[in-house]
Formats: structure tokens, sequence, C-alpha cells
């Protein structure tokens, strides 16, 4: 494995190739232990044929000098080769007690195998986790965008102050509106007004005519319209000449409370356009006792 290939490894992976290779010096070690053990048990094997052969041929007579000779140097290379196997063994053994002895002085804290996988298993879990939570808060700011976007371009949220549209609507209360500017008689309507939102309830389309008589009753074209949802009638703040007829791209606007509102009575204000209309009031979110449709009677 090449440098850049290690570099682009992950902390949780590079643990478990430690691991691994942790374990292949592990065999090694108990390979190399056994091999020892093998080799001590020769050398014993070889000291005991080496003591039954001198004592053979001290008990055997029948011996000539020569072979006699002849056995003693066999037993004495025998005994060199033992004698050169305990010497490297001791050299050995020397060597690696200094290395004890200097490894000794400075201990290193080794990981074992299992403490290295659980270290890899714990790191897989950290990245499972941080991968989790950001495609979750991802998702979290993608929902919310989309929320926001909803709500600027199709569905704008409004909270309605002051009392003009009392009882149908109160101070306080969150409404959704819905973008659009096809009104009919009777919705309630969100429009622009001076750098403010205003909230009021569509009586006449353009080209109809508005009649209100002194108690505060509507006529539109002659016809007295039925209004359930008003508390009390009242001819409030009205300037325009009546009967009034609607412009043309233009919706006449009153609010519920009569007695208090200003709206499409008042040349201040007067008659809503098209390009002023926020959209159409159809729920109400807040308080969450009235949630609900509003709007029709």
């Amino acid at each position: 494995m090449t440098q850049k290939e290690l570099e682009k490894l992950s902390r949780g992976k590079l643990l478990e190739l430690l691991a691994e290779q942790t374990g292949r010096a592990d065999r090694l070690d108990r390979e190399n232990s056994r091999l020892k053990e093998r080799i001590a048990e020769r050398e014993k094997s070889m000291n005991q044929l080496g003591r039954m052969t001198e004592a053979l041929i001290r008990v055997s007579p029948g011996l000539s000098d020569s072979e006699r000779e002849a056995a003693a140097r066999e037993l004495d290379e025998i005994r060199e080769s033992n004698a050169m196997a305990e010497s490297i063994e001791e050299l050995e053994d020397a060597e690696a007690t200094e290395d004890d002895q200097e490894e000794s002085d400075e201990p290193p804290d080794w990981p074992t195998r299992e403490q290295l996988l659980l270290a890899a298993q714990k790191e897989r879990y950290k990245n499972r986790y941080v991968w989790s939570l950001k495609t979750t808060i991802y998702a979290l700011l993608t929902v919310a965008a989309v929320a926001v976007l909803v709500a600027v371009l199709l569905l704008p949220v409004l909270q309605i102050y002051g009392t003009s549209m009392n009882p149908t609507l109160y101070e306080g209360d969150f409404v959704v509106s819905v973008k659009g500017s096809d009104m009919k008689t009777s919705d309630l309507v969100a429009f622009y007004y001076n750098n403010k939102i205003l909230v009021k309830r569509v009586i006449a389309q353009a080209g109809q005519w508005v009649d209100i008589a002194e108690d505060g009753t509507v006529y539109v074209d002659n016809v007295q319209i039925e209004e359930p949802y008003l508390m009390e009638k009242a001819f409030g703040e009205c300037d325009i000449e009546l009967p009034y007829q609607v412009p043309e791209s233009r919706v006449f606007v009153m609010g519920d409370n009569r007695d208090v509102s200003v709206d499409s009575r008042s040349t201040s204000i007067g008659c809503v356009a098209q390009e002023q209309i926020v959209g159409k009031i159809v729920f109400r979110i807040w308080p969450l006792s009235e949630i609900g449709r509003v709007g029709k009677a």
C-alpha cells in the first residue's frame, strides 16, 4: 500500500489494519515459542543419547581400541555440538535479557488486538452517528427552506392586529392566506396598504353598485346582502358618495366590526386593486382553541 493510499484511509480502517497486524504478530510469537520448545526437546534427546553411548563404550569389552577411539570421537563431536548449541542459546538469552531490561526502563503500553477492534468499532459508530446527524440537519434545513418559500410565495402567514375584524378574527390571531386574486363576495382578503397588510371582507366586485343605509344595512345592486358574521350593524366612517359603483379591477371591502373599521367606505383607503391583494384568508392556526377554517359564514 502506497503512502497516498494510506493517507486516504479512515481512522477506523487504520485501526482495523493495525489490529490485523497485531494478530499476525501474536501468531508468529506463538509459533516461535513452539519452535523453541521443539529445539529444547531435541537437545535434551541428544544429551540423553550421548550419555547412553558413553555408557555403552565403557561396558562393551568386545570393542577394539580403534572402535573405542572412533566412538569416543563421535561422542566428543556430539558434546561439542551440544556445547555450541548451549552457548548460542545462552547468548540469545543474554541478548533477550538485555532487550527486556532496556524495554523495562520505559515499558510501552501497547493495546491488545481486542482493544484495537473495539476502538475501530467505536470509530465506525462515531462516523455513522456524525453522518446521521449531518443528514438530519441537512434534511431539517431543506424542510425549513421549503417551508419558508411556501410561506412567502404560496401561503403567507399573517398576524391580526386591531379590532376591525371582530368577532370573526381577534387581535393576536395567526391566519394562513392563499395567493391569488380570484376573490368572491364575503371572502376575507389580505391586501397591502401603506406598507401594512390589512384584512377585510369582500362586499362587492368591480362594476357593482354599493349602497349603505343609515342603520348600516348594506345593499349591492339594490339587493340587501345577508351578513350573519356581524355582531351589529353600523354606518361607520363613510365619506364616499352613495350609491357607489366599484371601479374596474377593484373590490369593495369592509371590516366585520363596522363601527370602528376604516375600509372602502373611506376615501383614505378606497377600493382595493388587484395588485394590492396578498391572498384570501382561509385558515386560522392560532390560538389552538380556535384553529380551523375562516372566511365565509
